[in-house]
């Protein structure tokens, strides 16, 4: 009786924890949105994008706490698609901004990107303290950490738009972002596939992540 009424506990503040994240992730992604489309920003409206479907990606996560080991890896899977997916919207984002042109603004970029960091760092605070972590709140986990880190590149752009008045520091921040992403992706798809391995307890050939 005594670990079903743990496993119910842990099941509530895991439940507690991503709808507070998930829920931080809708109002950066809306953040992002507004100041990307009014400050003319590609890695901005990435950012948005990419928080957008780790909003979808928690939601999925709150779904799978009480489903089977299966359909939780499934979840991860539909996880790390949409991040490669998103990835390849926001490399199109950068070319067409790259060859129409664009301009923008360096102090809306810094201000939100810190406003975001901020918010990033209390999700992986949060995420952190959950013990037992499975397949889903794993990838939960290496979406903040990957945000965190796009978000430090933004200011970074920023400050050189800002001095050079150029748009490419914007425009390779966005790709960068696009880049964490692919490998973020990579990374979960990976960890799925791992999982498999650790339920039937088969060993894992290198090379056939994608495979299962």
């Amino acid at each position: 009786m005594s670990g079903e009424g743990e496993l119910k506990i842990d099941s509530v503040e895991k439940r507690r924890t991503l709808w507070i994240v998930l829920w931080l992730n809708v109002a950066i992604a809306i953040g992002f949105f507004v100041t990307g489309v009014i400050g003319d920003s590609n890695s901005l409206i990435a950012n948005g994008l990419d928080n957008s479907s780790d909003a979808i990606v928690y939601g999925l996560s709150l779904l799978a706490l009480t489903r089977s080991r299966t359909w939780k890896r499934g979840a991860a899977r539909f996880s790390g698609i949409m991040l490669l997916v998103f990835a390849g919207g926001v490399v199109l984002d950068a070319i067409r901004r790259f060859l129409e042109g664009s301009e923008p603004v360096g102090v809306m970029m810094m201000v939100m990107a810190a406003v975001a960091a901020v918010v990033n760092l209390l999700s992986l605070y949060l995420l952190k303290k959950l013990q037992n972590q499975d397949v889903n709140l794993r990838a939960a986990t290496t979406f903040s950490f990957n945000d965190f880190v796009a978000n430090g590149g933004i200011i970074i752009a920023g400050i050189i738009v800002l001095l050079t008045g150029a748009n490419w520091p914007d425009l390779v921040v966005g790709i960068a972002v696009a880049c964490i992403a692919v490998y973020g992706g990579i990374k979960i798809l990976r960890d799925a596939h791992m999982d498999t391995h650790d339920e039937t307890e088969t060993e894992h050939r290198k090379g056939d992540e994608f495979g299962r």
